[in-house]
């Protein structure tokens, strides 16, 4: 670069860089348009020249180890377009949101009567449409050239034939101020804005126009304007008077033909309209009354809410009641007293009338006509028959009731507590002779809702409780909650009373569980209440039992059918896949006791003891956890039902408990092939099992099916385990055992793919199966022992520090005050750059009320000159006329 001032060395850059202008001859050139890659390379010279010729705006930042080769990224900076960079972006970020800072977003409906809820649609058009033509009218109130009336003080200037008490002060009455204005006048008058007038003033000069020229001007207006209006109001009265001798037409096209009628009906509505002038005006009033009844778009119904919907069905629940009731008692029904009367009159008789039908008022039964006699003394038969029966068997009940009490004082050490009331349990069958009320009390415990459905079918059962549920909905009254609580205990009840011996209905139990999983879901703590006091009265049932004698036949070891099925409605109502849950973690406890405490003695245990079985494999279907209890019972069902080879419990395959085996009790349960007569292989009927009512070899026969399902079944579940083969090798040796030879067909064909299962499922636990190794690690590496640097030593050094974790969270704690500073320093530059802002928006609003002020003063001294002036002149005046 050149010496010399920046001048110089400016012209010497440009033209060692060819980028000065060349010298002009005399002579023309020919200019030729410079190419794109030309200017280009001029515009990178000549930035290159700006950034050599202001060293100041480069920074340099000197290396203390300066090693050649090396590029270091941030030695060299330019301060300058770093920082306009910055104030660049922070004018398009900062700056927007510091002009927006007080501006309030959104849209507001303004619309008159929008958020007036009392307001129909049509008053608020009809309110908008007025103030939209007030508006408009508003804005025009002053233009001389529109059809609007003028007004002066209120009042029409077309009404006034005179200006007498318009505010002028030009009454004779007033000599002192005759030919002055007041104050007001001249203010509404002379300034109040007469356009053309202030037009002409710029092409004539000013002239203060006399109050006669203004009033002419006024009143000529006036009378031009009044008698426009009055043309056009004898135009709008013809065209008033066509329309209304038009009307037919109009009707014409407002009503058009219906495509679906005929021709004829629309022109026998139109000749039938009145044609005479009198009558036009009261014919056009019906019309417009007819327009306003006409029917109007409605929207859709929208969705209604659970209380609405359950107020709704109570409702028409108890309308319907109340239909019922009328109908039974033989009164008409409301809509018949609504309507005529001829609904009303009794039939009249004919002549071939019997009178078989006649029947007195209160004595319908809802079978029909000409029934009534008869089957209202079978009903009574039946009632008496009811009666004497039910008295009987409560009699026997109480006897047997006493004499228990008498017999046991301490019931509660011995004797096992019944899960549910059975006084109504042998009942009588009662079929429905009258029609199905619609509205029911809830009940509040058993023995209410047994009376609510006495003499309802089964089938009937379950409309009675969802009538409940919807009568009594929590959103319709403050205790329905609690009464539909109570109504989970009742239905827990029933479930038991329904099952137990010796006429179980499953098919009302299947029909009642729906009704129970939903209270269930809507009051779950309440159920689980509920359901663990019940498993709570079984669980001290069977301690009693087993206090007494795991081994005595009158002990209650074991569940019988009513337990049975509050076990399997658990299963279907909660869930059984919870590691811990309140409910099913009992039940499973109590399933558990049953099989691994009792003690087998009859048919009916091993029945009991089966069904447990399927039910923990219901309840372990998801989770697949073992249950050993299950495979030990079925390995002793198979025992105690097969003939086998195995001769004492120390030639038994494996180390599973069989503490029955052998004994007394369980000799009688072998299946004696020699007495049946025909051999299917069929499914067990539980209810007959249970209730001891069947001990047939056929029976015996279908429960050893069942055993060897279920181990079928049990192995399929256990089979991903890793002690499945020291739990089912002894199944499958005790299978081997067993003598099929008298087997019928079928339950030799299921004993037989049991046992290839069993084998099949154990080669390939044993090919999955890997003896324990030890755990595998990495190669124990020489100790190094790296020197422990101090950290205040050097400042190379402070960064090695030999521990990993410490060194990572020094690294941490590094990166994170950099990061702090750096959000400090863009912080401080963002409150300079809006200081600075708001500074020079505060300067330019204060420059901006300087030049206001300024303006303000100027004119202020101007007419003060004036007026200065002004009074000079007139004391010149003065002093000239005092002269002369």
């Amino acid at each position: 670069m050149a010496k010399g001032s920046q001048l110089s060395q400016l012209k010497a850059a440009l033209n060692q860089a060819g980028l000065s202008r060349p010298p002009q001859n005399s002579k023309k050139r020919k200019r030729t348009a410079p190419d794109e890659k030309d200017k280009e390379k001029q515009a990178a010279k000549l930035k290159e020249i700006h950034q050599k010729l202001n060293p100041f705006d480069v920074k340099v930042t000197k290396l203390k180890h300066d090693v050649g080769g090396r590029k270091i990224a941030g030695v060299t900076g330019r301060p300058a377009q770093s920082k306009q960079a910055g104030i660049e972006q922070r004018k398009k970020t900062l700056l927007k949101e510091l002009e927006g800072k007080n501006h309030a977003g959104g849209v507001l409906d303004r619309r008159f009567g929008e958020n007036d809820p009392t307001m129909t649609p049509e008053e608020r058009m009809l309110e908008r449409f007025t103030r939209e033509q007030q508006r408009v009218s508003k804005g025009e109130i002053f233009n001389l050239e529109d059809e609007d009336e003028l007004t002066h003080y209120g009042q029409s200037l077309s009404k006034l034939d005179d200006f007498d008490n318009v505010g002028l002060g030009l009454d004779d009455e007033d000599d002192e101020d005759r030919g002055q204005l007041d104050r007001d006048t001249v203010r509404r008058s002379h300034f109040g804005g007469f356009g053309d007038d202030a037009e002409d003033e710029d092409e004539e000069p000013a002239r203060k126009k006399s109050k006669a020229e203004v009033m002419d001007e006024v009143i000529a207006k006036s009378k031009i304007y009044k008698m426009q209006r009055q043309a056009q109001q004898e135009e709008d009265e013809t065209l008033r008077r066509e329309l209304d001798q038009e009307l037919d037409s109009l009707r014409s096209l407002l009503y058009a033909p219906d495509p679906s009628g005929t021709p004829g009906e629309h022109s026998a509505q139109i000749a039938a309209t009145p044609t005479k002038l009198s009558a036009q005006d009261q014919e056009y009033d019906q019309i417009v009354r007819e327009l306003a009844f006409d029917k109007r778009a409605k929207p859709k119904d929208r969705t209604k809410t659970e209380e609405e919907i359950a107020a709704e069905e109570k409702e028409s629940l108890e309308k319907a009641e109340r239909r019922r009731i009328r109908r039974m008692n033989g009164e008409p029904e409301e809509s018949d007293e609504e309507g005529s009367g001829k609904k009303n009159l009794t039939k009249g008789h004919g002549g071939d009338d019997l009178d078989d039908d006649f029947h007195e008022e209160g004595e319908w039964n809802g079978l029909g006509m000409g029934l009534g006699d008869d089957t209202k003394a079978d009903e009574e038969e039946d009632a008496d028959e009811r009666e004497r029966e039910e008295s009987s068997e409560d009699e026997a009940d109480s006897a047997s009731i006493d004499s228990e009490n008498s017999e046991d004082p301490e019931a509660e050490e011995g004797d096992s507590e019944a899960l549910v009331g059975m006084t109504h349990r042998t009942r009588s069958k009662t079929y429905r002779t009258k029609e199905l009320p619609f509205t029911f009390p809830c009940p509040s415990n058993h023995d209410e809702f047994l009376e609510i459905i006495d003499g309802i079918d089964d089938a009937d059962v379950p409309t009675v409780v969802q009538r409940m549920r919807t009568l009594h909905h929590p959103s319709l009254a403050e205790d329905n909650k609690l009464k539909l609580q109570g109504l989970t205990s009742v239905l827990i009840d029933h479930v038991l009373y329904i099952t137990s011996p010796s006429t179980p209905r499953f098919s009302l139990l299947a029909s009642l569980i729906p009704h129970l999983y939903a209270l269930t879901k809507s009051y779950p703590i309440q159920s689980a209440e509920h359901f663990v006091s019940k498993l709570t009265l079984m669980h001290k049932n069977l301690k009693r039992g087993l206090s007494r004698g795991a081994t005595q036949l009158d002990a209650k070891t074991w569940p019988g059918l009513p337990e049975l099925s509050l076990l399997r409605v658990i299963g279907e109502i909660w869930p059984t896949s919870d590691k811990n849950h309140h409910v099913v973690s009992v039940a499973r406890m109590l399933m558990g006791a049953y099989i691994g405490l009792g003690r087998v003695r009859s048919i009916q245990d091993l029945a009991s003891g089966a069904f447990l079985c399927s039910l923990f494999l219901q309840y372990e279907s998801l989770s697949k956890r073992i249950v050993p209890e299950t495979v030990n019972f079925l390995a002793n069902s198979v025992l105690h039902l097969a003939p086998h080879t195995f001769a004492d419990k120390s030639s038994l395959p494996g180390f599973f408990p069989c503490q029955d085996f052998g004994s007394k009790q369980c000799a009688s349960l072998a299946i004696d092939f020699s007495k049946m007569k025909k051999t299917t292989l069929g499914k067990p009927n539980l209810p007959q099992l249970l209730s001891d009512t069947d001990t047939s070899e056929q029976g015996k026969l279908n429960l050893l099916g069942l055993s060897l399902e279920l181990l079928d079944r049990f192995a399929d579940m256990y089979k991903s385990l890793d002690g499945f083969i020291e739990l089912y090798d002894p199944i499958l040796r005790l299978l081997d055992g067993v003598r099929s030879q008298s087997f019928p067909e079928g339950l030799l064909e299921r004993l037989t793919s049991i046992k290839d299962t069993i084998r099949r499922l154990l080669k390939f636990s044993r090919q999955a199966r890997r003896p324990l190794m030890l755990q595998a690690h990495k190669p124990i590496p020489i100790p190094t022992y790296v020197p422990k640097f101090e950290q205040s030593s050097s400042n190379y050094l402070r960064n090695r520090d030999p521990d990993h974790e410490r060194n990572e969270a020094a690294k941490l704690r590094r990166q994170y005050k950099q990061e702090k500073k750096g959000a400090i320093r863009e912080l401080r530059k963002d409150a300079r750059f809006l200081a600075s802002e708001q500074q020079n928006q505060q300067k330019e609003k204060d420059r901006a009320y300087n030049q206001r002020m300024k303006r303000v003063i100027g004119s202020l001294e101007s007419e003060r000159a004036e007026e200065k002036a002004m009074e000079r002149e007139k004391t010149k005046e003065k002093k000239r006329s005092g002269r002369k």
